[in-house]
């Protein structure tokens, strides 16, 4: 039986795909699903919960009569009040159960804020401590002779102030060939780089692609990649060495972000020192050859 619902929106760099009958949240995976929230939901989300518990047990103390000690006879504004006290074990002392009645449901909610006050700070924590990357990449590629080869090249600079380490560097190719069976089907091809691995990685640097005889680029032209709808794809994985954790990040090249026979403005000058300095303000700058 097919599983009808609405259409789900999942979004890769540029790319879009649109999923069809399959559920939209599943249950089970609710922690999940709370740590993908942006920060207003997930801060609308703790608010509607905390609301909805003290509801509740604002609604259980009223329904009880006089099982609460000084509690106003059906008055809820004071059982909600009440409710927040116990829920956070403040415990003000105007106020305190009277009954067997009273006592089981401010046990239970005591239990219940014990509980949520450690689902929430968990929550919070992974929130804050989840690892980004701070990497940028060059808003467009460029095409051009390197040591007389043509090659493929494209600028990645660590955004942070620390040096990152282990960086993994990968580059593919999506484009679209005929096949026997169809007129067109996408092809996945990787591109070999210069160097793939870096110890350190601590400010900019330049990918490179060589475009010879095994190269899926060989022979191509810009309106080769217009024909097949070609895209780059280029990935970063490496470790932050302040929170030791790996970061990764990506970014993604349509055929007319490629421009051929140009270069990348030099953005590195040595000082009489011999230290390196990096002019993060012409990163994406490229020339004519």
């Amino acid at each position: 039986m097919r599983i009808k619902s609405t259409p789900i929106k999942v979004q890769a760099g540029r790319f879009e795909f649109v999923k069809l009958n399959t559920a939209r949240y599943d249950w089970r995976d609710t922690y999940h699903l709370i740590l993908t929230l942006s920060w207003p939901q997930f801060g609308a989300v703790i608010l509607g919960g905390y609301l909805l518990i003290n509801l509740i047990f604002a609604a259980l103390y009223v329904l009880g009569g006089n099982c609460v000690a000084e509690l106003p006879p059906g008055s809820f504004t004071d059982a909600f009040f009440f409710s927040i006290e116990t829920l956070a074990t403040v415990g003000y002392g105007h106020m305190y159960p009277d009954t067997f009645y009273g006592h089981c449901i401010t046990t239970l909610e005591i239990v219940v804020g014990m509980f949520g006050m450690a689902v929430v700070t968990g929550l919070i924590f992974v929130r804050f401590a989840r690892p980004t990357a701070r990497v940028l990449f060059s808003n467009r590629a460029v095409i051009a002779p390197f040591n007389g080869i043509p090659t493929l090249m494209l600028r990645v600079a660590n955004l942070r102030h620390h040096a990152m380490a282990e960086a993994e560097f990968r580059l593919m190719l999506i484009r679209t060939e005929p096949i026997r069976e169809e007129a067109g089907v996408r092809h996945f091809y990787h591109l070999a780089l210069e160097f793939e691995h870096l110890i350190a990685f601590p400010a900019a640097l330049t990918l490179r692609h060589p475009i010879n005889q095994s190269s899926p680029l060989y022979g191509m032209h810009a309106e080769d990649l217009q024909r097949t709808d070609s895209r780059l794809v280029a990935s970063i994985v490496c470790i932050d060495t302040v929170i030791q954790a790996p970061v990764q990040s990506a970014q993604d090249y349509v055929h007319d972000e490629v421009l051929w026979d140009h270069r990348f403005v030099e953005i590195y000058h040595e000082e009489a020192d011999g230290r390196l300095t990096v002019d993060y303000g012409k990163f994406h700058d490229t020339e004519p050859m």
